[in-house]
């Protein structure tokens, strides 16, 4: 195994080594980065993430090794050399080539000759020292068999077969599809004029090298073909393909060769073609879906890990017209206080009554903050409250709505107000997401939120293991309260889990907050590894001991005491005093688990402890004259938001109901390698309008800098 993961990570044997008895000892990813800094060598939770998936493809394939070798020795095909070939494979696909000759299908045309006992005229064939074919053929021409025609057909599909499990030839026809198979496209004629097919019509008639073909276009056009909208095909040089193939098979020129040549042209266009081209398309499609997660990882990374509000009371608004404009009250820690409706816009249109119910509330309940939906109705809800003259100075923040709905209609939102309907909870999420985005969209499935690239057209499996490490690693690098955390965020938790998640949520409840870090043993069945791996990253705010409030490990306490005690100092004394830290020499705290990697981190996290790594939430606003996109006009410079990131380039969002396009190709005047590197989830843009297609609702920005 750690040949395997050395081979495909090229990090050091011994941090492989010491990660993965790490993780056979059911350490996180999390602690592991954080808290084992010395076994690991320092390696990131990117690198740890790499090692855990070389891990866990090794076992896979050792797993299918075990099951190939036991179907091989019940058949009693398993040779001494067979056994060397499958053991020694180090990929599926060839390990799959190995069991092809093997593997018991369905009744084949090669089958049914060898029944008809066709095999010998084969082996005849191939030996290619045969002159008169059709009179060996004739001897063999009985039962089912009529004809000599039948006969060197029977044959011909044996050899077929035979060819078709060639590795050789296999893997020669792969390298070909890898290097120069060519996708193109087709529209089925019935459906072009299709409305729901228009969002398609690029692909209507498309060629592109497979091996080029940018991740997003591969997606739409597999999802175009999955819909019945276009016929797609993948075609490589036949002529080239089948002489490569005769090279290595026929040696000599009398009518073995012909019957031969016969049968790998339908060797290719019956077995190997279909095969290894579907291959190719699904290997395409996997490298695809990677691109299209990683995106989708990135994005979620950065939006869980936006510029929170903080612990001030907001008052939240999901607006509407008809419907009207629902509202809520949260106090600082996300409590509902008071719900109700008001109605500004249209049909009722009670501006009046809509300002004072507002100046009302804010009032009442001391509103530091309104968070604003962004849906519809948001510009005229937002261009409403901003006409108000509060009494105290409140800041106006339009919120995301995405996934808002998902959650409020969710049993985690019913649990938490059965006695509310879902306009209610829909509204307490924006409002919340204001405060801390973190706390609010773990309680929202990832896929959910809509921050990716065709993320329902990726492997889906694939795509919720990466997006639940994203939320991981994120809850973890922020920490938590555990005395107002929700089930959802402590499930998160290093090492904690659904479970305990909800052991912690009823035991709080049942005997009020946690006073320190020790009264978390006491949550039923979270044993010793439970804490040790989550309790650093639990945090219990005003604890008789500081460090409980801090990202300091509950094993490293007495190193910092000794630091306390050396210094002659108490522990408070010590915390975020910079002039006493720095007299500490970290080479006296050494020992043989702990080195100078933890206690710099130690350092680090005393200097300002329990420090939230993510930005303060800022005010922005839309341009007020743009509210549709017929406002839009080619040369404006617009303030925007950016509110998606995809391969191909970033959505933009300058307030009206459809975002625009930054094209890779606007972002920079020089190439763009990684669109991350240029622009990031929720920051606050100026773009300048490059075109207006208002009939397909497209608008093509450019980055202003």
């Amino acid at each position: 195994m750690l040949k395997y993961i050395i081979s495909k990570t090229r990090l050091p044997e011994t941090s492989v080594k010491n990660t993965v008895d790490l993780l056979n000892q059911d350490a996180t990813i999390p602690f592991i980065s954080r808290y084992r800094k010395e076994a690991t060598g320092n390696l990131d939770e990117v690198q740890i993430g790499d090692i855990v998936k070389y891990k866990e493809e090794f076992e896979a394939l050792e797993k299918r090794k075990k099951a190939i070798l036991k179907a091989l020795e019940e058949q009693g095909v398993l040779t001494d050399a067979l056994q060397v070939k499958v053991k020694a494979c180090t990929d599926l696909t060839t390990l799959e080539d190995l069991y092809l000759p093997f593997k018991k299908s369905r009744k084949t045309k090669a089958e049914t000759a060898r029944k008809n006992g066709l095999e010998p005229l084969a082996k005849i064939i191939m030996s290619q020292n045969a002159n008169d074919v059709e009179s060996i053929a004739f001897k063999y021409v009985k039962g089912d068999v009529k004809t000599v025609d039948d006969a060197l057909e029977g044959a011909r599909h044996i050899i077929a077969e035979w060819i078709n499990e060639r590795t050789d030839i296999r893997n020669n026809l792969r390298n070909q599809l890898e290097r120069y198979a060519m996708i193109s496209t087709k529209v089925v004629k019935t459906k072009k004029e299709d409305e729901n097919a228009q969002k398609f019509r690029d692909y209507f008639e498309w060629e592109e090298a497979l091996s080029r073909i940018p991740s997003h276009r591969l997606l739409a056009i597999l999802r175009a073909e999955k819909e019945g909208f276009i016929r797609v095909k993948i075609e490589i040089d036949k002529i080239k393909a089948l002489e490569n193939i005769d090279r290595r098979i026929i040696k000599s020129e009398n009518a073995c060769a012909d019957q031969i040549e016969l049968a790998i042209s339908d060797a290719y266009k019956r077995l190997l073609f279909p095969s290894l081209s579907n291959e190719a398309l699904q290997k395409a499609k996997e490298k695809a879906d990677e691109s299209a997660i990683s995106v989708f990882a990135k994005n979620l990374k950065q939006l869980l890990l936006g510029s929170p509000l903080g612990e001030k009371r907001v008052l939240a608004i999901d607006p509407g017209f008809r419907s009207g404009c629902k509202i809520v009250c949260l106090d600082a820690q996300g409590v509902l206080l008071h719900n109700e409706n008001i109605y500004p816009h249209p049909p009722k249109s009670d501006s009046i009554g809509a300002i004072k119910k507002l100046s009302t509330l804010t009032e009442a309940y001391n509103i530091e903050a309104i968070a604003i939906g962004n849906g519809t109705a948001s510009r005229e809800t937002e261009a409403l409250v901003k006409k108000i003259k509060f009494k105290n100075d409140i800041q106006v923040f339009v919120v995301s709505e995405a996934g808002a709905s998902i959650y409020s209609a969710s049993k985690i939102a019913r649990d938490e107000f059965p006695n509310y309907d879902v306009t209610v909870r829909g509204s307490v999420s924006i409002g919340r997401r204001l405060q801390d985005p973190l706390a609010e969209l773990v309680k929202i499935d990832a896929k959910s939120i809509g921050v990716g690239q065709y993320q329902h057209d990726v492997d889906q499996s694939k795509l919720q293991k990466e997006l639940d490490v994203v939320v991981e690693n994120c809850v973890n690098s922020v920490g938590v309260n555990i005395n107002t955390a929700s089930t959802s965020l402590l499930s998160y938790v290093s090492g904690i889990g659904p479970k305990l998640a909800e052991n912690i949520f009823n035991y709080r409840n049942e005997h009020g907050v946690f006073t320190s870090r020790n009264a978390i043993k006491k949550v039923p069945r979270l044993g010793g590894k439970a804490f040790e791996q989550g309790a650093a990253f639990l945090r219990i705010r005003e604890a008789k001991n500081p460090l409980d409030d801090s990202a300091v490990h509950p094993e490293s306490y007495n190193i910092v005491e000794k630091m306390a005690k050396d210094l002659k100092v108490t522990l408070n004394d010590l915390i975020s005093n910079q002039e006493l830290l720095k007299k500490i020499d970290l080479k006296n705290y050494c020992t043989d688990t702990v080195g100078l990697l933890t206690l710099e981190d130690i350092i680090k996290e005393l200097e300002k402890p329990g420090l939230d790594i993510r930005e303060e939430a800022k005010v922005f606003t839309f341009n007020q004259n743009i509210k549709t996109i017929t406002d839009l006009v080619a040369g404006q410079l617009l303030p925007g938001i950016v509110n998606n990131i995809t391969n191909f380039g970033c959505f933009v969002d300058v307030g009206i109901k459809e975002s625009g396009l930054i094209h890779v190709s606007n972002l920079s005047e020089s190439f763009v390698k990684d669109v991350n590197e240029h622009v990031h989830l929720h920051q606050q843009v100026i773009v300048k309008v490059l075109e207006v297609d208002v009939p397909r609702k497209r608008i093509q920005l450019k980055l202003h800098k």
